[in-house]
This record gives structure tokens, C-alpha cells and sequence, in this order.
């Protein structure tokens, strides 16, 4: 049985050939396998961003805080933590467990209200 019945990757032949090109193609980006997946992930990025300029805007006071950890942190500091923490949490789930992400992505969402909260 064939897996792969229609393959639409390029081959290095294809590489040198001319496309022609669409409205939303960008010089600078296509060398990202853009799906809506990681379109997704740098618009949650930019969404973050956004939302603590807000914050900060609305209620300043983002003055470092001495958590568990014992490290004096910002608001921008417990963003960038729980982040990167739930880079590794999703890693981790992908290594031990599978593709299936949606819980591996509660447990960051749960991930980053401790690290909001306590650090």
C-alpha cells in the first residue's frame, strides 16, 4: 500500500525553477515552512506582547518581585519563564508521549499562571 499517493514537496530540481509569485509571498520569510500552525505561534507571540504593553500601560507598577525561585523578576521576566517553560513542556510531551499536543498545551496554560502567580 503507498502512503504517499500525491507528494507536494519540491524536489532539487524544482529549487532553480521560477514561481511565480502571489499576493502574500514575501522574499524575506520563505525560507519558514509556514503553516497555520506557526503562523499561529508568532501571531500568540505578538498577542503577548501586545497584551503586556497594555498591562503596563494601564497599570504600571511591573517593579521586580522576589519570588520562589528567590530571583527578582518583572512582568517581562515572568513572560520570557513561562515561554521558554513551555517550549520544554511541549519537547518533553513530544518526546515521551506524541503529537497530540492539547493537553501538553494545558499544562503550559497551567504552567504559566504558577510562574504569573508565585515566581
Amino acid at each position: 500500500m503507498m502512503m504517499f499517493n500525491v507528494l507536494n514537496a519540491a524536489t532539487w530540481g524544482d529549487m532553480a525553477k521560477k514561481k511565480e509569485k502571489g499576493f502574500f509571498d514575501f522574499e524575506f520569510i520563505t525560507w519558514m515552512a509556514w503553516t497555520w500552525q506557526t503562523a499561529a505561534f508568532f501571531v500568540f507571540i505578538a498577542l503577548c506582547l501586545t497584551a503586556m504593553v497594555i498591562w503596563e500601560k494601564k497599570s504600571p507598577g511591573g517593579s521586580p518581585r522576589k519570588g520562589i525561585l528567590g530571583l527578582d523578576t518583572t512582568r517581562g521576566d515572568r513572560l520570557f519563564i513561562s515561554l521558554l517553560g513551555s517550549a520544554f513542556i511541549h519537547l518533553f510531551w513530544l518526546a515521551l508521549v506524541g503529537s497530540v499536543l492539547w493537553i501538553a498545551t494545558i499544562i503550559c496554560i497551567g504552567y504559566a499562571v504558577v510562574v504569573f502567580r508565585y515566581v
